[in-house]
């Protein structure tokens, strides 16, 4: 059953949770089967009506399982996506009552790799001023040169939250 009451549309709101959740699960398929891996991420996402404005940006490996993936798609990897933060379980006045508190984003979209060099040092910039809040790092092309700079391009995305409800102390 999908829960449309737990659906978050308010831009702001999509913007904290974005803020707030550490890492992106993505799941992909290729010539192994299916696999999913998890990786630190920044974001760009604009307020417009559309769904198709969320873009992810991370750096891994040049070699490995999705780069690979990504390469023999030709560089158009249909990916799904997941993050969740602020995730409590907590008990009610019944067995049936317990439940869990999150805030969470579930998508799919196209991985590519990004081979312009000035992209990648923006995405990487963007990186470190998002998840290290190092916001004048200074990246020289041959440090560039040795990181695969990735992105996906959501198709459609969905913003969920489950807050904890009053009364209920946060451990």
């Amino acid at each position: 059953m999908r829960r449309a009451d737990r659906e978050v549309r308010s831009f702001e709101e999509i913007i904290d949770i974005l803020r707030n959740c550490t890492e992106v699960r993505v799941a992909y398929q290729d010539a192994q089967g299916l696999t999913i891996v998890p990786v630190n991420f920044a974001f760009v996402y604009n307020n417009d009506d559309s769904s198709h404005n969320l873009r992810l940006l991370m750096h891994s490996a040049t070699q490995g399982r999705k780069i690979e993936a990504i390469h023999t798609s030709g560089n158009a990897l249909p990916v799904a996506f997941e993050m969740d933060c602020d995730s409590l379980i907590y008990t009610g006045r019944t067995p049936c009552a317990t439940s869990t508190a999150y805030r969470s984003i579930i998508g799919t979209g196209v991985a590519s790799l990004l081979d312009d060099e000035h992209e990648k040092i923006d995405a990487l910039k963007l990186l470190m001023k998002q998840r290290t809040d190092m916001h004048n790092v200074e990246l020289l092309p041959r440090q560039v040169s040795k990181v695969a700079v990735w992105q996906i391009i959501s198709t459609e995305f969905t913003a969920k939250a489950h807050p904890l409800p009053s009364g209920i102390p946060r451990s």
